[in-house]
């Protein structure tokens, strides 16, 4: 293999090569493929493929090392330290896709075709080296035993891969795709025309070789360099030319058909003119393109003639680089340039323009099946070239209308089109385009594309961004509802230009206020549960009124809080660092002459005692204490200055079943005040209650569970 890489990159590092071939080897082990062969000759396989593209040593190496990652213990990271970070890039772009098992294969394969069409933006060879591992597997398809997975292989490749790799001009990878693709998915159609063909060759033999002697003395006389050879049409083809035209095998007239090659494009157009002197022409039968290539920068000359014997001959007229191109596509392109061995964009313009449309329709969103659909109207299509007015050439699916094209040009011109002119005169947007046309969009500003749109159109790209445009529309028309319910819920409850969402949006789990308006416009939204989650415990009927309700002080602390080494006649103090509440974990701290200290299990001044013989008691609440008690917690709070900020308070403290005791003023701005506020709670979770809902007041910056500072405790206690 280092030999064939060497015969077109005199740079090649052998031992590097040599190097990912052992790993793949090793690595694979004693793995075998389904034939029973071991299975490191998949990857060498596949690299010979990519050597007979002539690509460079990264895409040789990576098709060695493609299915490492996914089939063995080795990592991206070994990857990357043992051959560099383009080599592992590539092959995480190779990497088989789908690890997760979908609900549905059709599913599996949309989403796959997704990550795949992203992967291969990123570097064209990703999509070299996967179309490679593709060809190798289906020349080995038969291994596998079950007849409806060989079927899904081969209707995937068809399909997806096939297409992709017209797309790219690699038309050898693309015939030998779909003829093997075709074998398993229609064996008894291909069989008989392989029969035929094998039939037509045994009779036509001499009479191809005398077509090819007449073409060949013509040219020779006219002094002209070329060389002419006849091919044979692929069953595939075949197959597609007798259900497009039902036709029968024996009408077709161009089973075989011969192909030119000269060494200049003007010899090109020489050939032509001594054809079509000395053989009639068949007008219909005739393209250029050269002067107009295909999308994947195929050239060349096509034109049908009545040839010796009366029989009609199809012939190809093309440079040798035009061949090379036309069989390899993007492959052809891989030259020495400035020192090395490089992909030369200059020669073919940029490959991944081809595939742009398809990351447009992804970017428009939409399920994956969606994407799926249109990629494949993408994919398939034959082309229509129409014009811009300033003579931009525009490549479209046959059948396309004026909206495909506006779409064509830019979605934002796609999106505000309002009608069209071809050719100077007015038409409709429905209009199919033909070869040739002149598009003037007329452009104005639509507030949503008009009904039956998505009807007019046959591009993947056009028709996923009108599908868009209506998102968006519904979108729009969603939120609008929705903000006037939730104004309207809010009226209702006084609490017009009050509340702030931006807590309440987290407990549903929404993003941004649109969210909640198009949630509340599609009815997924109750107002029981956006009223919850602005007033947590709204409804809980726990939170009965706590002013009927004994409160908890160091006098009757004994009768809610039991535990461990508690004994009658102990006496019991809830620290002013943490305030504990029922609900909370507690712990008791037995200090001399004071009695048992209760704090939250992580309030800050148990940590003064970790180095110190203090005896620690595991407390805990009485049952009584969250039905029959209520405690005081203290909220701070900074507040604006405004008018009717503290009746805006004590109102939500009023809903959330909250009794202010006391009210203090901290520090004074010119803006805000930093205030605390005494309330009377039942436990630990009706206090969370109460501070969400004084979060939720328009007038509040922020609010939190007062903790004491430790000095200033010590400071009370010296005094």
């Amino acid at each position: 293999m280092v030999a064939a890489i060497r015969a077109y990159d005199r740079n090649v590092d052998a031992d590097l090569v040599r190097k990912a071939y052992a790993f793949a080897r090793e690595m694979h082990g004693e793995q075998k493929r389904q034939s029973g062969e071991p299975y490191y000759g998949h990857p060498v396989s596949v690299a010979a493929i990519l050597v007979g593209l002539r690509l460079d040593q990264a895409s040789v190496i990576t098709a060695l090392l493609h299915d490492t990652v996914e089939d063995t213990a080795v990592s991206l990271d070994d990857i990357k330290r043992e051959f560099g970070a383009q080599i592992a890039t590539l092959v995480d772009g190779v990497t088989k896709l789908g690890q997760v098992e979908l609900a549905s294969e059709r599913t599996k394969q949309a989403e796959n075709l997704q990550k795949f069409v992203l992967s291969i933006t990123r570097d064209i060879r990703v999509l070299l080296v996967k179309l490679a591992d593709r060809l190798h597997n289906m020349r080995t398809l038969q291994h596998i035993s079950k007849p409806e997975k060989r079927e899904r292989i081969a209707r995937e490749t068809v399909e997806i891969y096939a297409p992709l790799a017209r797309r790219i001009g690699i038309q050898s990878i693309c015939a030998e795709l779909e003829d093997l693709s075709f074998k398993f998915l229609n064996e008894p159609a291909w069989k008989s025309i392989t029969r035929r063909l094998k039939a037509v060759r045994e009779v036509s033999l001499d009479g191809v070789a005398d077509v090819s002697q007449a073409i060949t003395e013509r040219i020779m006389a006219s002094g002209i360099n070329a060389r002419v050879f006849g091919r044979e049409k692929r069953p595939y083809s075949i197959w597609q030319k007798l259900e497009r035209k039902t036709v029968t095998f024996d009408e077709l007239a161009d089973v075989y058909a011969f192909r030119i090659i000269v060494d200049r494009v003007e010899d090109c157009y020489r050939i032509l003119g001594l054809i079509h002197t000395s053989w009639r022409c068949v007008p219909e039968r005739f393209r250029d393109f050269i002067s107009t290539p295909k999308p994947n920068h195929y050239q060349s000359l096509h034109t049908t003639v009545i040839g010796p014997k009366n029989v009609r001959v199809e012939l190809q007229i093309r440079t040798e680089d035009m061949d090379r191109i036309a069989e390899k596509g993007v492959a052809a392109h891989w030259r020495y340039k400035q020192g090395g061995y490089h992909y030369d964009q200059a020669t073919g313009g940029d490959p991944l323009e081809l595939l742009k449309p398809l990351l447009e329709i992804l970017e428009f969103g939409g399920d994956p099946d969606e994407f799926l659909e249109h990629a494949k109207l993408e994919m398939f299509k034959d082309q229509v070239f129409a014009f811009t007015p300033k003579g931009r050439l525009i490549s479209l699916p046959v059948g396309a209308t004026a909206l495909d094209f506006a779409y064509a040009v830019h979605t934002e011109i796609g999106d505000q089109c309002v009608g069209v002119r071809i050719n100077g005169r007015e038409r409709p947007l429905r209009t199919t385009l033909h070869n040739g046309d002149s598009v003037f969009i007329v452009r104005g500003g639509m507030s949503e594309p008009p009904q039956g749109w998505e009807g007019m159109v046959v591009t993947g790209r056009a028709r996923s961004a009108i599908r868009r445009l209506v998102r968006e529309v519904e979108r729009k028309e969603f939120k609008n509802l929705g903000r006037a319910f939730v104004e309207r819920i809010l009226r209702r409850e006084g609490l017009e230009g009050k509340i702030v969402l931006a807590d309440s949006l987290k407990r549903l789990g929404l993003k941004s206020e649109d969210e909640l308006y198009i949630q509340f416009g599609r009815g997924i939204l109750r107002t029981d549960d956006f009223l919850n989650a602005l007033f947590p415990g709204r409804d809980d009927k726990a939170l009965k009124s706590v002013s009927r309700r004994e409160l908890i002080s160091d006098e009757t602390a004994q009768f809610y809080i039991r535990g461990e080494g508690v004994k009658p006649g102990f006496s019991m103090h809830f620290a002013l660092c943490c305030s504990p509440l029922p609900g909370e974990r507690i712990i008791g701290v037995l200090e001399p002459g004071k009695g048992i200290m209760v704090h939250t299990m992580d309030c800050e001044m148990l940590a003064r005692h970790e180095n110190e013989d203090t005896e620690l008691l595991n407390l805990s609440w009485t049952p009584q204490a969250s039905t029959e008690a209520a405690s005081v917690g203290r909220i701070v709070a900074t507040v604006v200055h405004q008018p009717g900020a503290l009746a805006e308070i004590a109102e939500a403290v009023g809903r959330s079943k909250g009794n202010i005791m006391d009210v203090r003023t901290l520090k004074r701005a010119p803006d805000f005040f930093d205030m605390s506020f005494d309330v009377e709670v039942l436990d630990a979770r009706h206090m969370a209650h109460i501070l969400a809902a004084m979060r939720a007041c328009n007038c509040i910056v922020s609010a939190h569970r007062a903790r004491a500072d430790i000095d200033d405790i010590d400071d009370k206690e010296q005094v």
